[in-house]
């Protein structure tokens, strides 16, 4: 238990180990995103092999941000990132794929999710929002995709330098192909981090950090539906399900061994 004595002196000094109290008063507020009841229980059972929080920090999520998630899916970041921009004073942008492309119904609930904004992003869409007016970019699991469409992943790098502000954070998570080669343009899933890295630097990002916090090495990276075949998917045929299909080797493997990266738009 902290004395009233040490309550005081932290008080008096504004910091903590040198971190100032708001910051610690921020990482409360992440925590308790986490955290929150709201939170879908499937999600919640994934956090052990997302690593929501340690993640978020690396990346550089700070309070008052604005935040754009790109493909937000069916919103395991949104569930954390919209509270938390909500708790903190920033503002939370979802940038779908379409216009009409919403997250689910629960996300209306502004007491909980607060003033959840749109914008499309696709690979023929406009700008996603004003130029320099994003601090926090935030793309995970979508990169392997967008390599199957020739010349979408440059132009998602390219717009997402445009919105960022100068000094504003790329955070990328992807399925990891390292140690060996991507296969092709990544139709497994699983891409080289070379191939990101260089992405992001022809568009004017500085690669600033890697990290070993999605790291999984059970992942032999070799598995007949790709990365589909592991958690949380499972696919076991082409087409369909095959109720003969032994899952239980994946299973053990866990969600896919993936890369952690922090790019930052040069200020």
């Amino acid at each position: 238990m902290i004395s009233r004595t040490l309550l005081l002196a932290m008080a008096l000094t504004g910091f903590v180990a040198g971190a100032p109290l708001w910051a610690l008063a921020a990482d409360a507020k992440l925590a308790a995103a986490i955290s929150a009841p709201d939170r879908d229980s499937v999600n919640k059972a994934r956090d052990g092999a997302r690593h929501p929080q340690a993640s978020l920090e690396f990346w550089g999520l700070k309070p008052g941000q604005t935040l754009v998630e790109v493909a937000p899916g069916a919103g395991y970041w949104s569930e954390i990132l919209a509270p938390y921009a909500k708790n903190t004073g920033g503002h939370y942008i979802a940038a779908t794929g379409k216009p009409d492309q919403k997250l689910p119904q629960k996300f209306n609930d502004k007491a909980v999710y607060g003033d959840i904004h749109y914008t499309v992003f696709s690979n023929s869409s406009g700008p996603i929002g004003p130029a320099n007016s994003v601090d926090l970019v935030l793309t995970a699991r979508n990169i392997h995709d967008w390599l199957w469409t020739p010349g979408m992943a440059e132009k998602s790098m390219r717009d997402f330098y445009a919105v960022l502000k100068p000094g504003g954070i790329l955070a990328v998570e992807d399925h990891r192909a390292d140690p060996r080669p991507q296969n092709g343009d990544a139709h497994d899933g699983y891409v080289a981090t070379s191939t990101i890295v260089g992405l992001a630097e022809k568009a004017g990002f500085k690669l600033e950090a890697k990290s070993e916090i999605n790291a999984n090495p059970k992942d032999t990276k070799d598995h007949p539906f790709g990365v589909w075949t592991l958690p949380p998917v499972r696919q076991s045929a082409q087409q369909g399900d095959d109720p003969k299909f032994d899952h239980t080797k994946y299973d053990a493997i866990g969600e896919s061994d993936r890369m952690t990266l922090r790019f930052r738009k040069p200020a």
